[in-house]
């Protein structure tokens, strides 16, 4: 029997039909092909956050972002106060990657009042204007009006800064964000000011790492090492069900228990988690930030609900916790078989020794799941990649967002290669 109601259906994915109940093919995540297709029409085309408004603290901050699935390098910068925009990191003159620091395939930020160009002083103001040509008068009717820098679509949701690559786009950020977006808008990100950060090069495909946090349905068998030994094999002879899911467009989210504050008995929990009331579920006591939880926040009304993640296609995750915390995920491919994963823990800034201490246990705790989730999927893709006849494999009710992800991942191939003009043949 379920511990948690489901749908009428009587499964959550049988809630949405399109989906399908069959095993599933992975071979999206081993072939060059496709993702060479996926970098058209998926990164290149649809809102990807790439950073926060806390990195462009004054005006004439930036930071560049590489965008490999994209084929392309950007800088953001905040031009005014009210402002931020985000342009081609490319200079007009000739194509010299405009803002970098000691090697240009590295990420940098900084703050100045205009960019100039490392090659030949072609100057740039915050606007993207170009204001300087050094010997001007050596071109033909050159007018640095015609030059300024490439601009891209950046907006700004609840703190998060987005871009758009496709300068057909139509579709504004929050509409595109939905109904998830907009279910949690005032939730007090700006409060967490508090970042902790990890970034590691992952041997899997971008989307094998979002099927790992889409389910729960692995913790209490690849994490078992991780924690106490009677907790886990409760929590494994119990299974794992989730509190509820929900898919919006391409969009999906899960909504779990995890105990929250003082753990229950069926909680992982170690006895330096109990000495300095803090572990993977971040620390126990919550910072006074929040007056009402956003109307989008536990869907189910579980008194035991803990955490709500969310997949805002195609590869930013946004996971709050009941003790008021948040962790984002990103994952971002550079190859078919590769990409890099950036784990960020947002906090209220600690008061004192013991919450910083707290704060800083969680963060060690998650890194160490994190590692482990990494290391499986390098395994899996490897296997993947062996060609067996294993071609197909079962998914079960609680990976629908898993099912979900891989099915959208293909329609948006699809569409675009539908709608993109053919290329007539040539004899």
């Amino acid at each position: 029997m379920p511990h948690f109601p489901k749908p009428a259906e009587g499964s959550w994915t049988e809630h949405y039909p399109d989906l399908g109940t069959g095993p599933i093919s992975y071979a999206d995540s081993t072939s060059p092909e496709v993702y060479e297709r996926e970098r058209d029409a998926i990164f290149s085309r649809t809102w990807l956050n790439v950073g926060r408004v806390e990195q462009l603290p004054k005006v004439g901050s930036y930071f560049t972002r590489e965008l490999d699935a994209a084929r392309t390098s950007i800088v953001v910068v905040r031009a005014s106060k009210d402002e931020i925009r985000a342009f081609y990191n490319i200079c007009r003159h000739r194509g010299n990657k405009l803002v970098w620091t000691d090697y240009p395939g590295e990420e940098t930020s900084g703050t100045c009042r205009q960019f100039t160009c490392k090659y030949h002083g072609w100057r740039y103001n915050l606007n993207g204007a170009c204001t300087f040509v050094q010997q001007e008068s050596e071109f033909f009717g050159l007018d640095k009006n015609d030059y300024p820098l490439a601009s891209v679509q950046a907006d700004v949701w609840e703190g998060f800064i987005f871009v758009n690559l496709d300068p057909a786009n139509t579709t504004p950020l929050r509409d595109y964000l939905g109904k998830f977006a907009k279910g949690i808008e005032g939730y007090p990100f700006h409060e967490l000011t508090q970042v902790h950060k990890y970034r590691a090069e992952v041997g899997s495909n971008w989307k094998l790492f979002i099927d790992a946090f889409a389910e729960f349905y692995h913790a209490p068998i690849l994490h078992a090492k991780q924690s106490v030994a009677e907790e886990s094999r409760k929590l494994s002879d119990v299974g794992y069900e989730a509190l509820a899911y929900e898919l919006d467009g391409p969009h999906g989210m899960v909504s779990t228990w995890t105990g929250g504050g003082e753990p229950p008995d069926l909680n992982m929990v170690k006895p330096i988690e109990r000495k300095v009331r803090s572990g993977l579920f971040g620390p126990w006591d919550a910072p006074d930030i929040v007056d009402e939880l956003p109307p989008g926040l536990n869907p189910s009304g579980n008194k035991l609900w803990g955490l709500d993640s969310y997949l805002f296609f195609p590869n930013f995750m946004v996971l709050i916790w009941k003790e008021n915390w948040v962790i984002t995920y990103h994952y971002w491919p550079t190859s078919y078989n590769t990409h890099i994963f950036e784990g960020t823990c947002y906090f209220a800034p600690p008061k004192n020794a013991r919450e910083r201490v707290a704060q800083e246990l969680a963060v060690v705790t998650f890194k160490e799941y994190a590692l482990q989730d990494g290391n499986t999927l390098e395994a899996t893709q490897t296997m993947l990649e062996s060609r067996t006849h294993v071609t197909t494999f079962p998914l079960n009710d609680q990976e629908v967002l898993l099912r979900h992800l891989h099915k959208t991942a293909h329609r948006y191939v699809s569409e675009y290669e539908q709608q993109r003009p053919r290329t007539p043949a040539t004899v």
